[in-house]
C-alpha cells in the first residue's frame, strides 16, 4: 500500500472510530434535585430527590447511595439530626427517604452515591424548608 492510500484508508477509517467512541461523562456531569423543596414538619415525612444527568435534563436511574444524612445546618443547628431510611423507587431516577422533620425550619439533606458506568462519588447537599 503507499503512502497516499495509507492515508486515505486512514482518514476513511476516522469517521467510524469517532461513532464507535462512548460518550465521556463525569461525575460533575450529575445532580440530585429536591423533587418538592418545602415540606410539612411531622414524623415519617418523605422526601424525594430526583438524579439527573445534566447533559441530557433525564433522570439516572440505579445508582447506589451509600451515605445519607439530614440536619438542621441551614439554621446553625447541625448537630440537630434526624434518621433517614431509604424506601422503594416509585420511578426511575426518583429516589426517596423517610424521615422525622420534628422542627420547622430550614434542613440540609446531604447524600453520596455511586453512578454505573461512572467513576467517582456524587456528593450533594440539599436545602429544605419544614413548615409548621
Amino acid at each position: 500500500m503507499t503512502p497516499i492510500n495509507m492515508l486515505r484508508a486512514f482518514a476513511a477509517a476516522l469517521p467510524l472510530a469517532a461513532i464507535s467512541l462512548p460518550a465521556l461523562a463525569d461525575i460533575k456531569d450529575y445532580e440530585f434535585r429536591l423533587v418538592q423543596s418545602e415540606l410539612k414538619q411531622g414524623n415519617g415525612v418523605t422526601v424525594a430527590v430526583q438524579l439527573i444527568d445534566k447533559r441530557s435534563g433525564k433522570p439516572v436511574p440505579d445508582a447506589v447511595i451509600f451515605a445519607r444524612r439530614i440536619d438542621m445546618a441551614p439554621d446553625g443547628m447541625e448537630m440537630m439530626a434526624s434518621t433517614i431510611e431509604g424506601m422503594p423507587a416509585t420511578e426511575p431516577g426518583t429516589y426517596r427517604f423517610k424521615t422525622n422533620l420534628t422542627m420547622a425550619g430550614g434542613w440540609r439533606l446531604s447524600l453520596s452515591a455511586k453512578i454505573q458506568g461512572e467513576t467517582g462519588t456524587l456528593e450533594n447537599k440539599l436545602i429544605l424548608k419544614v413548615v409548621p
